[in-house]
Order: structure tokens, then sequence, then C-alpha cells
């Protein structure tokens, strides 16, 4: 497709920016869905398991981390996932 007038050249543009977005829409969602991270294999479970329940007794995010099985920012992690299970918004 040649591009002869401003007019076809700002429709173009207007196309291509409606590509990227559904692009990186669709990426978001197929990284949400495999991720870096091995989530749900035994390990993982485990130890959000845990967390999940002594966060439900009444502890707190550092009161966690402190006992030292996970770190500050994976208690964070947990508790974002948990609340997506739960249904609550960030």
């Amino acid at each position: 497709m040649k591009i002869k007038t401003l007019e076809e050249a700002q429709k173009r543009i207007k196309e291509l920016e409606k590509e990227v977005a559904e692009l990186k829409a669709e990426n978001e969602r197929l990284l949400g869905s495999m991720g870096g991270r091995r989530k749900h294999d035994e390990k993982w479970m485990a130890s959000f398991n845990e967390f999940a329940i002594m966060y439900k007794d009444g502890l707190s995010i550092a009161e966690i981390v402190d006992k030292g099985d996970i770190s500050r920012r994976t208690a964070y992690r947990y508790l974002a996932y948990l609340k997506e299970l739960d249904g609550e918004k960030k």
C-alpha cells in the first residue's frame, strides 16, 4: 500500500496504533497465562498455601516474612494472588 496523502498516512497510523494495542493486549493475556515463574507447581503451591493459612490466621506480612521462608516481595505477590482468588480488587 503506497501512501500518497497526509490523510492516508494519518489513517494508516491509526490502524497501526489499533493493531499495536490489540497485540499488546494479547501479549499481556499470554504472559499472564504462562508467566516466567513456575506458578502452581507443588513447591509453589505448598509455599503459597502456608502463606495463605498464616495470613488468614491474622499474621501480618512482616510476621510471615520474619519466619524466613519467603521474601517480602514474594509475600506481597502471594497476597495479590490470594486477593485475586478471593475476588478482591488489588
